[in-house]
């Protein structure tokens, strides 16, 4: 540990400490009032809209669907394309959504922190001009560590290099020139987040200490800040009142210890196994998330299921085969299975995470209903339609709880085509969202230059979609 950046990316609760720089942002629960939670899960190498389609749709519907004309049809009665099956017993809940472009995106290879900030973004710092949607809403409802990301790194390009069992870059951000940091293990995961309540005496040590010193340094830079010139009498109490910050958080996560540990994640050993495979990591990732979500640490997750530099492991039929996806995305049969086949397998295994998510939080009990009822759950692509993406469509899978302000479930919609009258964006879907929870921002997100030709209207919600 180098510097005092070092400490705050790795000290006591180390997904969180860069992050907690306002101790407003700490909340309690309110068992009558529950918050609502939001749940990010965005894979690479593009979700094609084709794939999307029921396929009891009739002929007027498809040639609707060819020539990407809007409309809109209620699921109830409808076939699920076959890799969404696992989300049969959630059809009321079920929003396919599609039509949403978003070319003023990084898109392609590798996205950064574009397809949650709506913004051009690569691996330099000064490209995140803004907090990614999933931090605007974690700020509107507040826990004690605001925000958790997961992920399952790359090993070769994109936005975290080289370790798969670490922390590192994510592929959200806190703010300006601010990445966030996210788990790439379960393990890990656990570690720090429940570490507070773990019973193993050596973690209870450590934890203990970091209190100590993060008490020691938050009185001791307040101190030095004192005989300081301005500019550096800023910097110091700023990295003080930020080491306070986290003794704050702290303090409420000890006040909430007899939940957390009612919801420490009960974890097979195989998910905590520095060579666990891809689908089992996943799996892992999902139960973490879910113990951090019932026990009330976060109310936001975002969670990058794949990333296209990842290496996957343990695809069914396929298992011992290390599948590389940028080959995926170029039509390449790996281990005898066809590309199609091979992306078509790994949605499969997403959608029954999603599944796993919205059943359990369907079985906890929350004020009259349950927590699925406060919750909203997104699946799509980091980096638009295809492989080699220009950004036309950002295709879009939604579970959405009773209590979601906006106008979804049971439905399927596809928005009008890029540049017809009517068109939206990523941008547009995000002020909706935002809107919706209480950020009246006119527009999140910059604005598509190439619309302009079309004269249309990029600002504002999606007005469909406001209950």
């Amino acid at each position: 540990m180098d510097n005092r950046r070092d400490f705050l990316k790795t000290g006591l609760f180390s997904i969180g400490a860069s992050a907690m720089m306002n101790p407003t942002l700490f909340g309690t629960m309110d068992e009558t009032n529950p918050p609502m939670r939001f749940i990010f899960m965005h894979r690479g190498n593009g979700l094609w809209p084709s794939v999307m389609v029921p396929p009891s749709f009739d002929e007027s519907l498809k040639l609707k669907e060819k020539q990407k004309a809007a409309y809109e049809v209620d699921l109830a009665g409808h076939e699920l394309p076959d890799w969404m099956e696992p989300l049969g017993n959630h059809i009321d809940n079920l929003t396919i959504l599609q039509g949403l472009s978003g070319k003023m995106c990084t898109v392609g290879h590798h996205s950064w922190s574009s397809s949650l900030g709506v913004y051009k973004a690569n691996e330099r710092l000064s490209s995140i001009k803004w907090a990614t949607v999933d931090f605007e809403l974690a700020k509107l409802f507040p826990s004690p560590v605001e925000h958790i990301e997961l992920a399952c790194f790359p090993l070769g390009g994109g936005n975290a290099r080289g370790s798969l069992d670490g922390i590192a870059t994510g592929f959200s951000a806190r703010g300006p020139q601010q990445p966030n940091y996210a788990f790439g293990s379960p393990r890990i995961a656990m570690e720090e987040l429940f570490k507070s309540v773990s019973t193993d005496q050596t973690t209870q040590v450590q934890y203990q200490l970091d209190r100590l010193v993060l008490e020691f340094i938050a009185k001791n830079e307040g101190a030095t800040a004192q005989d300081l010139a301005n500019l550096e009498k800023r910097k110091v109490q700023n990295y003080a009142d930020s080491v306070e910050a986290i003794r704050e958080r702290s303090r409420k996560v000890d006040a909430m210890a007899e939940k957390i540990r009612q919801h420490v994640p009960q974890l097979d050993p195989k998910y905590l196994d520095a060579d666990v495979n891809t689908l089992d990591r996943q799996k892992g990732h999902t139960e973490v998330l879910l113990g951090a979500l019932i026990s009330g640490l976060t109310n936001v997750v975002a969670f990058t299921v794949d990333e296209l530099g990842h290496r996957y492991t343990g695809i069914p039929g396929i298992e011992g085969a290390t599948v590389n996806m940028h080959d995926v995305g170029h039509g390449k049969t790996i281990a005898g299975v066809e590309a199609p086949e091979i992306r078509k397998r790994c949605r499969t295994h997403h959608m029954t995470l999603m599944d796993r998510i919205v059943s359990r939080l369907k079985s906890v009990p929350e004020g009259n209903g349950t927590m699925f009822d406060n919750t909203m759950v997104f699946y799509f692509p980091d980096g638009g339609e295809t492989h080699h993406s220009h950004g036309f469509e950002f295709p879009f899978v939604i579970l959405a709880g009773d209590n979601a302000k906006l106008n979804l479930g049971r439905k399927y919609i596809r928005l009008p085509n890029y540049g017809d009258p009517g068109h939206k964006t990523l941008g547009n879907f995000y002020t909706s969202l935002l809107n919706a929870y209480g950020n009246p921002i006119s527009h999140y997100g910059a604005h598509d230059v190439g619309l302009n030709a079309y004269g249309i209207d990029q600002s504002g919600p999606i007005a469909s979609l406001q209950s």
